[in-house]
């Protein structure tokens, strides 16, 4: 059964199309090497370096500006071994462009404010593994007034403070019948209304609607960007996924219930 009540918001759903789990290989290409050169031959410009989303993609799609804000010799630990890449050993790395959108975790709807925070210095960009349970973390400081990585490190997953959500994650995003036996009943939504498009529809979805709303999520693995935001354990996680150039965002909130990890809401 679903009730629904509408209220004005600019806010726009991911769209199905943008959603590609692990569509592209990331490998050079002679039209990648191309586009890469010809964004290389722009210059970011130097606000970019205020917020570090405006730095991450510029880092991402210019080669040339990938390696010189690079920390060379850059230092690498993997568990207990530790090595260090030369410049000439770098291979590009372009993070989440190939796909579109990028994944987020927070704990609460405040610490989404710490996106639009200029003064941060030190940010984490997060490759989780999830088939693997392995995180990849690539560590980000503003030195100098300008954004370097200064190293990379990977440990298990075990290891993360969200450890138990990115378990659990794992299992939803994968696993249809338990994410079926996770959804809270009911769960609230919020999305766009069809009829006006600049109002939204809110109301409740119960478990036996669920095929209809359900979204498709990355299982492969997933990055989260670490603004400084101290997790805790904690009974509540909100998972973003979010557009790369197009505004569109997808929210998930899981709340621990009785020992138990349940999405207890969804908003496009």
């Amino acid at each position: 059964m679903l009730t629904w009540t509408t209220g004005c918001s600019d806010k726009k759903p991911v769209a199905a199309d943008s959603v590609v789990v692990d569509s592209l290989p990331a490998v050079d290409t002679p039209a990648v090497d191309t586009m890469d050169q010809l964004i290389s031959e722009q210059q970011m410009p130097k606000a970019a370096d205020e917020l570090f989303d405006d730095f991450i993609f510029n880092f991402a799609a210019n080669r040339k500006l990938q390696m010189n804000r690079i920390k060379f010799p850059l230092k690498v630990v993997d568990g207990d071994e530790v090595s260090y890449i030369k410049k000439g050993q770098w291979k590009m790395e372009h993070f989440f462009m190939d796909q579109g959108y990028y994944t987020l975790i927070f704990d609460n709807m405040k610490q989404m404010d710490l996106v639009k925070d200029t003064s941060i210095n030190n940010v984490v960009v997060e490759k989780v593994y999830l088939g693997e349970e392995k995180v990849k973390k690539y560590m980000f400081e503003r030195l100098g007034g300008r954004w370097m990585l200064t190293s990379v490190q990977t440990n298990a997953m075990i290891q993360n403070t969200n450890a138990s959500f990115l378990a659990f994650y794992q299992r939803f995003a994968s696993d249809p019948d338990f994410q079926l036996e996770s959804l809270n009943n009911p769960v609230m939504f919020t999305g766009p209304d069809p009829d006006d498009d600049f109002s939204t529809m809110t109301g409740e979805i119960a478990p036996e609607t669920w095929s209809a709303f359900a979204p498709e999520l990355p299982s492969g693995f997933i990055y989260n960007i670490m603004y400084g935001q101290k997790y805790t354990e904690g009974n509540q996680k909100i998972f973003v996924m979010r557009g790369i150039a197009n505004g569109m965002e997808m929210e998930l909130t899981f709340k621990k219930i009785d020992g138990e990890w349940k999405l207890t809401a969804l908003s496009e």
